[in-house]
């Protein structure tokens, strides 16, 4: 349970700084000044887009934490034995940032209307993404090939189930990434595609997080995390 009250408290955290960027206390009854001024206040700073995928994300968080907390209650178990972390897995993590990096570049050149740049960072992003699929699969057949099974120990099972649940969900990530790529191609409205961006930007900044999470639970750091915050308040 403490597992997933520490990371709904992260994703709360962020999501409170998210919206509070977004102008939602705004009160445009009363603002003083001309009416040509205050033109686009009627419309809300936060595209319908945006709130949607928020709460989809709120979703996909919660499903993570209960992945979470299944996990370290599994692992208090007598049979649990723990596989070795793939080095390769290292490197996976290091491409992932780069693809996140990747779109926020995209999202910077949105806005200032530089499409070749928008370009080039979402296929950045796609190729980047990619790789880290297909090192995820050379990282689960190197564990295969150890005798490292599914139905091995429950820890292997746990570990292909949330390695592979997050690899499905970049997986249907990179559908969205093709759909704006199209339409930064085919000569999308500016608008358009600059949501479209930030909305992929958005998906992957919180793949990324949920990733940095599930490899410190992997190697243990998560628990060790934990173990000192039960200290601290104990």
């Amino acid at each position: 349970m403490s597992v997933i009250l520490v990371f709904l408290a992260v994703i709360a955290g962020f999501a409170g700084w998210w919206l509070s960027h977004q102008r939602l206390t705004a009160k445009p009854w009363l603002e003083q000044g001309p009416a040509g001024d205050f033109v686009d206040l009627d419309r809300s700073a936060l595209p319908t887009a945006k709130i949607g995928l928020g709460v989809f994300l709120a979703v996909v968080g919660c499903l993570f934490s209960l992945f979470t907390s299944a996990y370290f209650m599994r692992m208090g178990l007598s049979d649990w034995r723990p596989l070795p972390l793939p080095r390769l897995l290292w490197l996976n993590t290091g491409v992932l940032v780069l693809s996140s990096i990747a779109l926020q570049c995209a999202v910077a050149a949105a806005r200032k209307g530089q499409v070749d740049n928008v370009r080039l960072g979402l296929v950045t992003a796609g190729v980047t993404a990619l790789g880290f699929l297909i090192g995820q699969l050379v990282a689960w057949r190197q564990l295969t090939e150890d005798g490292y099974l599914l139905a091995a120990n429950p820890a292997n099972s746990f570990f292909y189930l949330i390695t592979g649940m997050h690899g499905l969900h970049i997986l249907g990530g990179l559908i969205g990434l093709g759909r704006t790529s199209a339409g930064a191609w085919n000569g999308a409205r500016p608008e358009r595609l600059r949501l479209g961006v930030e909305l992929c930007a958005m998906y992957w900044h919180f793949l990324l997080f949920v990733w940095l999470c599930i490899f410190a639970l992997l190697a243990g750091w998560a628990a060790t995390f934990i173990d000192i915050c039960r200290q601290l308040l104990t």
